[in-house]
């Protein structure tokens, strides 16, 4: 290994969120998931089986009670249909919906306002609900439980809380990280959801459902292409849909197959794995900076010249599920695991998994 290599020459001075093509975040003004693309009703919602049936009973029991339902809690990675979800819950219940965020309810005033201007049945959905504060969220207990607001008129001695009373709505609360949000809060919903990746044949069939929206024809095959490489998220799926349409429009037939969805992705630099350069860069350091690790997070962050935050919320996750990373170094270490591909072996299969990916990272 040559000592000048330079491990994150390529992302420097770069927003590296804004420029992944794998991310599970909107990309610049990319909207969360394009309305046109939405499944408007639970039954055209692809994957999450479970979760499917458990809200379908949900909603059908509300209805025949004829009460709004309990509400909800959504859970799960970024880009799997949080948003989705809870427009289909509005829908399903033929209601309209109030759609906020936590970073944007900065002061109780404002969740006050909304609240109070809620109709009857109305569904509430504050997405990244585990960004909001402390002084916000007890504003929301009393409208959760007692479907009222209390208000403090006044300061000091003479001061006098009023209480006013809500209509019964419900509340459609959406996070990436529930273990962020407080036991009072996360004690107050009827209902917790959590979302899984989704398998490469659920994320091909919602390809095909896209493609089919936008009138695109695909190959099964090209679709299938596409769904191995989009890390278990719709929204990553659906960007390559659209990305891989260029491709196929300007250097192709039209038609996307896995030929032109091969070319595509190489062209993006997303590899049969669905690393990009980003996830292979934290690998290589790994590997030949640090013989495999264990390496402090904020060192390898350094090594990179990216934000630590980066590579824990982006990176990470997804090469722990592909058995890159091991999940079982002490503290805020990290392990490329089983990447050494010498010495004894260890954990089961884990030089199998080193040696495979060490011939995508290191090639």
């Amino acid at each position: 290994m040559s000592e000048t290599t330079d491990y994150g020459a390529s992302n420097t001075g770069a927003n590296e969120e804004s420029l992944r093509m794998v991310s599970s975040q909107p990309i610049g003004n990319e909207p969360v998931s394009d309305e046109e693309l939405r499944p408007h009703v639970l039954e055209g919602f692809i994957g999450q089986p479970r979760l499917k049936a458990q809200l379908q009973l949900f909603l059908d029991a509300a209805r025949k009670r004829d009460v709004p339902p309990d509400h909800i809690l959504l859970a799960g990675p970024p880009g799997l249909g949080k948003t989705t979800l809870a427009m289909i819950v509005a829908n399903e219940l033929e209601v309209p919906i109030r759609v906020t965020s936590g970073p944007a309810v900065q002061h109780a005033g404002d969740l006050a306002s909304i609240l109070s201007s809620l109709d009857v049945g109305e569904v509430l959905f504050i997405d990244e609900i585990h960004r909001l504060s402390r002084q916000v969220e007890e504003v929301l207990y009393p409208a959760l439980e007692d479907y009222a607001l209390d208000i403090m008129i006044g300061k000091g001695p003479s001061a006098q809380s009023i209480r006013i009373n809500l209509p019964r709505f419900t509340l459609v609360g959406a996070t990436t990280r529930a273990g962020q949000i407080t036991g009072p809060l996360r004690d107050r919903f009827g209902v917790l959801l959590k979302l899984e990746l989704y398998s490469p044949d659920e994320l091909s069939k919602i390809i095909q459902r896209s493609a089919g929206i936008l009138d695109q024809p695909i190959t099964p095959e090209g679709a299938y292409e596409l769904a191995k490489r989009s890390r278990g998220t719709p929204r990553v799926a659906n960007r390559f849909l659209k990305r891989i349409r260029d491709f196929a429009t300007v250097l192709g037939d039209g038609i996307i197959d896995r030929d032109v969805a091969l070319m595509g992705l190489k062209r993006m630099d997303v590899d049969a794995l669905g690393l990009d350069e980003l996830d292979r860069s934290m690998l290589r350091a790994i590997i030949e900076m640090y013989n495999g690790g264990p390496v402090g997070l904020e060192t390898l962050a350094a090594a990179l010249g990216e934000e630590s935050v980066t590579l824990e919320d982006l990176c990470e996750p997804y090469l722990m599920q592909m058995g890159f990373s091991d999940p079982d170094a002490p503290g805020p270490l990290r392990n490329a695991a089983g990447l050494r591909t010498s010495g004894p072996e260890s954990a089961g299969g884990r030089c199998a998994r080193g040696q495979r990916a060490a011939e995508f990272v290191l090639r």
